[in-house]
């Protein structure tokens, strides 16, 4: 029986590794490429706000060129209600949706497919809700290579935490109701009879398309926003060229 525990344990960690890629595949030319509320450079480089209600400010000390890591953590908007698991009521704005995408990004069930399905539910556009259905079944193929059942709840005893440590927005319409997240995060999952994880997912990179909608941000996977979809330089706390491109730090308040 423990033989069993243990190689089950072995396959909920290789199959955490295959939660990563959720995103819709897709590319092109971006149509309005804006910071975080914060101006852009011709280029398309963001230049982030120095006020702290509106971006990430320098820190005051130090010398050398700006990194994510020298930056104030961008503070999050909390949401304002929850909706079958998932936080809802984030304001209308680059903020809102860059914080609409860290909570649930950090509150998603990745091993529950039942209630995965719930939350997409509750966050999913109306013309991307087709989308759920090939999320949840493969949320249950990697539970049944994990050795459990289709479905059904996440493994007793095993909890899974997801941290977003940075994000990068940029909008992909012009009035700035349609926009992309990039995450870095790591996820850790522990069982209640063991120790740390002693092999978390680190460095992990995924993106999201929110749409304004229905006074709420939600996910969507049009192919007329996926084919707008850029992507960002590698994010690391002390490059220059992850600030220069617009990575943030960020930090929940509540």
């Amino acid at each position: 029986m423990e033989g069993t525990r243990k190689r089950r344990r072995a396959r909920v960690g290789l199959v955490l590794g295959g939660l990563v890629l959720v995103g819709t595949v897709g590319a092109g030319v971006v149509v309005a490429s804006i910071a975080l509320d914060g101006p852009v450079a011709a280029e398309g480089k963001a230049r982030p706000e120095t006020t702290a209600s509106a971006g990430p400010a320098p820190r005051p000390s130090g010398t050398g060129p700006m990194t994510p890591g020298r930056a104030r953590p961008l503070r999050l908007i909390p949401p304002t209600g929850q909706k079958n698991g998932a936080s809802t009521g984030f304001p209308k704005g680059a903020m809102g949706a860059l914080s609409a995408a860290v909570y649930r990004h950090e509150e998603y069930a990745w091993y529950d497919d039942v209630q995965a399905r719930r939350q997409l539910d509750a966050t999913t556009s109306r013309a991307s809700l087709g989308w759920i259905d090939t999320e949840i079944s493969r949320v249950r193929t990697l539970r049944s290579q994990a050795g459990l059942p289709p479905s059904g709840d996440a493994p007793a005893g095993l909890t899974v935490t997801t941290t977003v440590v940075a994000a990068r927005g940029r909008s992909l319409v012009e009035d700035g109701s349609v926009v992309q997240i990039w995450l870095s995060y790591e996820r850790h999952a522990v069982f209640a009879d063991q120790g740390p994880d002693n092999e978390p997912l680190l460095d992990e990179t995924e993106d999201v398309i929110l749409v304004w909608e229905g006074g709420d941000w939600k996910r969507t996977t049009e192919e007329r926003y996926t084919r707008l979809r850029t992507f960002p330089v590698a994010y690391a706390p002390d490059s220059p060229y992850a600030w220069a491109d617009g990575w943030v730090q960020v930090v929940r308040v509540d």
